[in-house]
Parts: C-alpha cells; structure tokens; sequence
C-alpha cells in the first residue's frame, strides 16, 4: 500500500504517549537491581519491553517514517523529564525535607542512566524498526510474529550491548555484567512471546481502524528525517 497520510492519527498519538510514558518509567525503574528466581535484572524489565512492542505495532502498521517520528518523540520526552529531575536534585531541599539521600538515589543515577538509555534507546529502536521494516517487504506482509520476535532480539542485544556497561559499570560487578546483559534479552523476548497473541490482535484492530497497512518501498532509512512522514 503507497503511504498518503502525511499526517498522524488520534490513535498514533496515544501510542506516542504510552511510548513516552514507558520510557520515562523504565529509566526510573532502572536504578533499582532486582531478582527473579535468582537471577539478577533491573527493574525497568517490567515495562521496558512495552516499547518495543509498540515500536513494532507502529512499524507494521504505519511504516518506518512514524516509527522514526515515535523513537525522536521518546526521545525529547524522555531527555525533558531526566534534565527536570537532574535540577530539581540540584536545588537544596527545605528545611524541614528529610527526603534528600533517597531522592539523590534516584534521581543523582538517572542523568547517567539516562544518558547510556538514550545512546541504546536510539540504535536499539532505530534496529528494531529497521528489521521489522525490511522484513515486511521480504515476506510480503506475512510472519508478522517472526518479524516482532526476530526484531526485538535485534533491537534489544544493541541495547543490552550499549546501555548496561555505560550506565551500570562500577555499580555492578564486570562479572556479572555479560549474564546480566543475556538474560536481560533472553526475558525481554520471552516477554514479547507471550504478549504475541495480544499485539496479534491490536495491530489486526490498528490496521482495520486506521485503514492503513504501510510497506516501506522505496523508504529513506535515514533516521535524521524526522519530519518525512
């Protein structure tokens, strides 16, 4: 299908918005080191992945061009929220507020935290809207399942690659980093598995609301063409 809206959705902005919000959670989440069954994860698992799986409903359904639009958008949002809590952790806390060790905890780690997110964030997205992209046209829109899987697998090693020795080296031990970092994509997909089903489903719904099921023929993948939609 030639894509000819040059505008975006109602429904493309609320995605936006739970992208954003995701994004913003996962790098507060982030900071807390927690275990499952033993085995060592951060907290942002919890609803990190949601990302991803939003990036490959708006890819499937709306092309690599909003995909770029929706990553550029968490983005800012997410960069605006680190840099209001990176001040308000400068401004001296009253009298009176016995909060400050526990705020600085959260808030003191996150501009670094922050900082390795958005170097990930962007190429670990930007990879999984890619091969969701590619491999729509490949397949002639079939296997939409191989494609979330594979892109997530993709999309969440660059991540997992780049974001936990720059954010949490020196705070977890080099010898635990690699298991971390592979268990971390292991979950990560495993949770896109068993949410399969469901964004099954919702981008069936999105494609039958929006009236829209882009290819991405002829796409510049360019990820600095922000505003081409």
């Amino acid at each position: 299908m030639v894509q000819t809206k040059q505008q975006v959705s109602v429904l493309f902005m609320l995605f936006s918005i739970l992208f954003c919000v995701c994004l913003i959670a996962a790098n507060i989440l982030e900071t807390k080191q927690i275990s499952v069954f033993g085995i060592s994860l951060t907290g942002g698992l919890i609803v990190f992945p949601v990302s991803y799986i939003i990036n490959d409903c708006v890819c499937e359904v709306w092309g690599f061009r909003k995909a770029r639009l929706l990553i550029w958008t968490g983005f800012a949002m997410n960069f605006f929220f680190v840099l209001l809590g990176a001040i308000c952790d400068a401004i001296p806390g009253a009298p009176y507020w016995h909060n400050e060790e526990g705020f600085h905890a959260i808030f003191g780690l996150a501009p670094r935290v922050a900082a390795a997110s958005f170097v990930a964030f962007i190429v670990g997205s930007f990879a999984n809207a890619y091969v969701m992209s590619k491999m729509k046209i490949h397949d002639g829109g079939r296997h939409f399942s191989w494609r979330a899987i594979l892109s997530t697998v993709a999309g969440e090693s660059c991540d997992s690659v780049i974001f936990f020795p720059l954010a949490l080296g020196g705070v977890i031990p080099w010898d635990a980093m690699p298991a971390l970092m592979i268990w971390q994509v292991v979950l990560k997909t495993v949770y896109e598995v068993i949410a399969l089903p469901v964004t099954i489903r919702v981008v069936k719904a999105m494609k039958a609301h929006e009236g829209e099921d882009v290819y991405d023929n002829g796409v510049n993948y360019s990820i600095w063409k922000i505003f081409s939609l």
